[in-house]
């Protein structure tokens, strides 16, 4: 139970994570928010800010579950699937990029969340 809901909570923080630090570039805001239309510096900022605690949740979360030694290796795995899935995201469906970061967000934090409960449990 705890290496599925680990997986999830990582894979769903790694989503969310790259959503975020793709949104902070010109290039993928422009794709959402039409051309010539950038975002603020505070913007991208934050933008950054989450991105980069998206991708450390997902460290925590795999070196927790996996360990120090396996959790490394299953963090790269996680950031390689979040990245393929988000390259296929930005390529066909630009539009539900924002979607995708809010459900994965959302995802990885019930599922951390109920980790914690199951580890409280047993």
């Amino acid at each position: 139970m705890m290496n599925i809901l680990g997986m999830v909570a990582a894979l769903a923080s790694a989503v969310g994570g790259f959503t975020a630090l793709s949104l902070a570039m010109d290039r993928h805001w422009e794709a959402l928010h039409g051309r010539g239309n950038l975002p603020t510096g505070r913007t991208r900022r934050t933008l950054r800010r989450s991105g980069a605690a998206g991708l450390l949740v997902s460290l925590l979360v795999c070196l927790d579950v996996w360990g120090g030694s396996q959790g490394w290796v299953a963090w790269a795995g996680m950031l390689t699937a979040a990245a393929i899935g988000m390259v296929l995201v930005l390529t066909y469906a630009a539009r539900a990029m924002v979607r995708v970061g809010w459900i994965a967000g959302g995802l990885g934090a019930a599922a951390v969340v109920l980790a914690q409960i199951a580890r409280g449990l047993a």
